[in-house]
């Protein structure tokens, strides 16, 4: 693992690290908070996934997380949202919205992004294993969050997992990608034409076929004035799906917020309560 820079904030320390990744075949970043109660003894966790075009950096910069997080003695640990460097393939066209900095936290099986882009992987073996081994966290209450694209990642994992995540939130997730323009174009190049393989990687699919109920509830905000909200977010199917299999869910839906930074440092503190609160249990 490589230092890129290390800062001291609200007695703790936020910093920037780099190391290779066996998944993605290439080095990836993260940044890790870890809050000044680590010096006495290991902490809970929250992995925070970023949206599109984010990297590492951007959650750890404008969230405004740390203050509460070293209240709380949480740590925080944010991925970068895809794998970069020499021979990582892009969206040919130079799109945002596929490719680097997308990498929707699922395996592809698609050359040629299958080489590369294995990001489930990554996030649930690699990157905890690196967390464990280097820095004072308790594998044992480890909760996940996310923005947007993140959103998806921290809703589709967490159900997944639920033994390795306690606690799950998400702001302004893409609910459904099945159902989505940025979700089709997304898994439709990363897991081909097969739309069956697709549902692994759907929140809303996997409420709807989940076979055992989560310990906790599912926290997640939406911005009305989000401009994303009725074509790619469809937080209502999410709605719909886990009032029909009997999956707690709080939708808190907020007047005047947008997809911005601004909407999630608004009601970051809350998340950050919401974790805490499960992983103290």
């Amino acid at each position: 693992m490589e230092i890129v820079s290390e800062h001291t904030t609200f007695g703790g320390k936020v910093g920037f690290y780099r190391h290779a990744s066996d998944a993605n075949h290439c080095a990836m970043g993260f940044s890790v908070f870890v809050p000044p109660q680590a010096a006495l003894e290991k902490v809970p966790v929250l992995m925070f996934l970023s949206g599109l075009t984010c990297t590492e950096e951007n959650f750890m910069v404008k969230s405004g997380a740390q203050r509460t997080a070293a209240e709380l003695g949480l740590m925080l640990i944010t991925p970068d949202t895809s794998p970069r460097g020499e021979g990582v393939p892009d969206d040919p066209d130079g799109a945002y919205d596929f490719g680097l900095g997308a990498g929707f936290y699922l395996n592809a099986t698609e050359t040629p992004w299958n080489k590369h882009y294995n990001m489930y992987d990554y996030v649930t073996q690699e990157l905890t294993a690196v967390l464990f081994e280097n820095f004072p966290a308790d594998s044992d209450r480890m909760g996940i969050s996310g923005h947007s694209m993140g959103g998806h990642g921290a809703l589709t994992i967490g159900m997944k997992n639920p033994d390795m995540f306690a606690s799950i939130s998400a702001f302004a997730p893409i609910c459904s990608p099945i159902n989505c323009p940025w979700g089709q174009k997304a898994l439709g190049n990363y897991l081909g034409n097969d739309k069956a393989t697709w549902q692994e990687y759907d929140a809303v699919a996997l409420a709807n076929n989940i076979t055992k109920l989560p310990r906790n509830r599912f926290l997640v905000d939406q911005g009305l004035d989000d401009q994303f909200l009725a074509e790619e977010l469809r937080p209502e199917l999410l709605e719909e799906a886990c009032a029909a299999r009997g999956i707690e869910l709080e939708m808190r839906r907020q007047i005047g917020y947008d997809h911005s930074y601004y909407f999630i440092s608004s009601f970051m503190d809350d998340h950050l309560r919401f974790h805490a609160e499960i992983l103290e249990k």
